[in-house]
């Protein structure tokens, strides 16, 4: 009899586990997602000082896809506060999306200087964003793909890709602002087609990195 009631005891402190196992990754992953999005806030932020003092369009480009990139973190964070994987994978497919269309900005900005070619002001404050948009992108992918991996969470790990994505987009910026500064402005649209070709193979690789955890999602549930 005895042995029987510690049989059991030991099953209940299994399962209990297990639910302050979920109930942990939620909240590591809500924080995980949280600290990317104060990141990429704080940088959003910086850039709309610079804008609002440098009156740059391009730059305007830049600072609304940065907010629309901290979107992301929406589904994402409502996922993992939901516990729920199927939520994740759904968050996991619109983070695969926004990184497309990261693609697809950085390739219409590309053309667009190809046919219009940008002036020279404003070039140092762009290189400034730039570097500030690099800079907290690659905070928040750290932090992102960290977690993902720790979290075993493929969503997360997509939404790291997204934010490096969108780091070599700003490297873009700078290497741009830089370009035209020396006066080399044919540079400019080239630099943004091969982030263009970057960021589409980043696409490709999370859109495996998300599909691929789907399997072992089921799998684990």
């Amino acid at each position: 009899m005895t042995a029987h009631t510690h049989h059991h005891e030991h099953a209940h402190g299994h399962s209990h586990g297990l639910v302050h196992d979920s109930i942990k990754r939620s909240r590591e992953g809500i924080r995980a997602v949280a600290l990317a999005l104060l990141v990429l806030g704080v940088t959003a932020l910086a850039q709309t000082v610079i804008f609002v003092a440098s009156g740059s369009v391009a730059l305007l480009a830049d600072l609304i896809h940065n907010f629309g990139d901290a979107a992301t973190a929406i589904p994402l964070g409502i996922a993992f506060a939901l516990r729920s994987a199927h939520a994740e994978r759904w968050a996991g497919l619109f983070v695969v999306l926004a990184i497309f269309v990261s693609a697809c900005v950085a390739g219409y900005e590309a053309i667009d200087r190809l046919i219009n070619p940008r002036d020279v002001e404003h070039v140092a404050a762009l290189a400034v964003a730039g570097v500030l948009g690099f800079a907290g992108n690659w905070i928040a992918a750290l932090i992102r793909t960290r977690a993902g991996h720790r979290l075993d969470s493929s969503a997360l790990v997509a939404d790291g890709a997204h934010a490096r994505a969108d780091a070599y987009v700003s490297l873009a910026v700078v290497a741009s602002a830089i370009a035209v500064a020396i006066g080399f402005q044919v540079a400019d649209p080239l630099i943004g087609l091969a982030i263009t070709v970057v960021i589409l193979r980043i696409t490709v690789e999370s859109w495996r990195t998300v599909r691929g955890g789907n399997h072992h999602g089921d799998h684990h549930h």
